[in-house]
């Protein structure tokens, strides 16, 4: 009610503007009754156009918006999910892509986890569909594996000693027991290794490191007789 008064005070200051110019020109009683007749149909177009608009608002106001909680619910029930699945789903996405971030291996089984997720219908959802799609992938994707141990098939004239000194292994030959512990069923005697044998040549911890470091710089080799 309140636009329409305004609007229509509004016109009626509009239709005294118009009069005073009319009446400054001069116009004829045929041309003052014509620009009547276009002024009053004008009002009459307003006034229905402010008639609808009114009706268009009353409309809105009795109108009963749905809440967000209950647009939710049934967004969850198209996939066939409740709240407490979305609550479920949404900390095993954050559960995974922090062993994702943490390097928690092996990569295999997080890979395995992560297909899971993406099988699972609420991943659709637009808080999820990028993030296990696309983002969680590439972290994997770019996740390089550290090899927890390397195969070392022996040749003519190796020993344990040598094995582990090598460059590509541990480049220290006080470490051979860690090859020795790693294939006890294949060797009997750390003494005695043969050609085509395979061991497995662990990966070194950084406390296993320390510990055959030091060993090696406190190494004295017997005087020389």
């Amino acid at each position: 009610m309140e636009f329409k008064k305004y609007f229509l005070s509004f016109f009626s200051v509009l239709f005294l503007l118009s009069v005073t110019v009319i009446a400054q020109d001069e116009m004829t009683e045929e041309e003052w009754e014509a620009e009547m007749m276009r002024l009053k149909d004008k009002k009459e177009s307003l006034t229905k156009e402010i008639s609808a608009l009114q009706n268009e608002v009353n409309n809105l106001k009795a109108a009963k918006v749905q809440s967000y909680e209950d647009c939710m619910n049934e967004l969850y029930a198209m996939i066939g999910a409740t709240k407490a699945d979305i609550d479920n789903f949404r900390k095993a996405v954050n559960e995974l892509n922090g062993k994702i971030n943490r390097k928690e291996g092996p990569k295999a089984d997080r890979q395995k986890d992560l297909d899971a997720l993406k099988m699972n219908k609420i991943s659709a959802l637009p808080e999820f569909f990028d993030k296990v799609h696309n983002q969680m992938q590439r972290s994997l994707d770019s996740w390089v594996e550290e090899v927890k141990e390397t195969m070392y098939t022996v040749v003519r004239g190796d020993h344990l000693w040598g094995i582990a000194k090598k460059s590509e292994h541990y480049g220290n030959g006080f470490a051979w027991p860690m090859i020795y512990k790693a294939n006890r069923d294949k060797i009997k005697n750390p003494d005695l290794i043969y050609p085509q044998q395979v061991f497995s040549i662990p990966k070194l911890t950084e406390e296993e490191k320390a510990k055959y470091d030091k060993i090696r710089k406190n190494y004295k080799p017997a005087p020389v007789q």
